[in-house]
């Protein structure tokens, strides 16, 4: 009868599949090649199981093995979990926490945010960095930041917990002076052919996805004040937060577009945290506060 195996013997498994060699994984764990092969060994021998091909130069998968790896990483997941979990009740409250936020975010709500932390815990040091698109990903992976409140994301990483804030409205907008603003109901192929602002991502991680690009020509900002500015000057047209455009819609300086063979758009806001981050009292008295905001 089989045994179960090891948190070490797991971690070093799934240190050879993604390094893709025990030399590699050797390196990365800090170990010599030699202990990386026994402890793989006594993991077959523990399993009963052969996990990869000894017929390869390299290490290759056997179907059992990649049937072990999707487990192992699911156990090691739990692991960092818990100890992320215990660490954050054992560590008392944090010194400071670093905060990263899309720009789409309302910034009125993110205020009354701040504001009322620094009533609550005027001791803790808030970081706050803002970010577009997947820069506010790329933050919480990297560690730099533990908590972050990101936009859409089409494949979350495993490592990532992630919690429901609600959608942004985006309406489609140009300045009274443009020639879309004139049109009544105007169809997607005719706004192509007009130079639309978006958003660009300086992190990378949304390459390929598209979130509203629509325009033949295209004028990429990192910046959403920029866009706003270049709006409200007439240089194109782009879908903006409708809490940051209300005031000029009412004032007229912009206007709503009436997009047709377009539906709503509502740009997704998501909680998300490394899950081997320690959770202490402030930060999660500051996931909470912020879910209170947009509930």
């Amino acid at each position: 009868m089989s045994n179960a195996p090891t948190l070490e013997q797991l971690r070093t498994f799934i240190a050879v599949c993604e390094s893709g060699s025990f030399s590699a994984a050797a390196i990365r764990l800090g170990r010599a090649q030699s202990v990386v092969s026994y402890t793989i060994a006594n993991l077959e021998s523990e399993l009963g199981i052969a996990v990869f091909e000894r017929s390869k130069r390299r290490p290759v998968l056997t179907p059992a093995g990649r049937a072990i790896l999707a487990d192992a990483r699911r156990l090691d997941l739990l692991m960092s979990q818990l100890s992320a979990n215990a660490a954050g009740m054992a560590q008392g409250l944090e010194a400071e926490i670093a905060l990263v936020v899309d720009v789409m975010f309302p910034f009125q709500k993110l205020t009354a945010a701040l504001q009322a932390f620094t009533h609550a815990f005027p001791t803790v040091a808030l970081n706050l960095t803002m970010e577009a698109l997947g820069g506010v990903l790329k933050l919480v992976m990297e560690g730099e930041c533990c908590l972050g409140i990101s936009g859409p994301n089409g494949n979350w990483p495993d490592v990532i917990e992630t919690e429901a804030l609600g959608g942004i409205q985006l309406v489609p907008v140009a300045a009274a002076s443009h020639a879309l603003a004139q049109r009544g109901q105007i169809r997607i192929a005719e706004a192509r052919e007009h130079t639309q602002l978006v958003l660009s991502d300086r992190s990378r991680l949304t390459e390929g996805q598209s979130f509203g690009v629509y325009g033949a020509r295209i004028w990429k900002l990192a910046d959403l004040g920029a866009k706003h500015r270049l709006l409200l000057a007439g240089l194109g047209w782009g879908s903006m937060p409708l809490h940051l455009v209300a005031n000029d819609l009412e004032a007229g300086t912009l206007v709503r577009l009436d997009l047709v063979d377009r539906f709503r758009s509502d740009y997704k806001m998501s909680l998300i945290n490394r899950i081997d981050t320690p959770v202490g009292p402030a930060l999660q008295w500051m996931k909470q506060h912020l879910k209170q905001e947009m509930a």
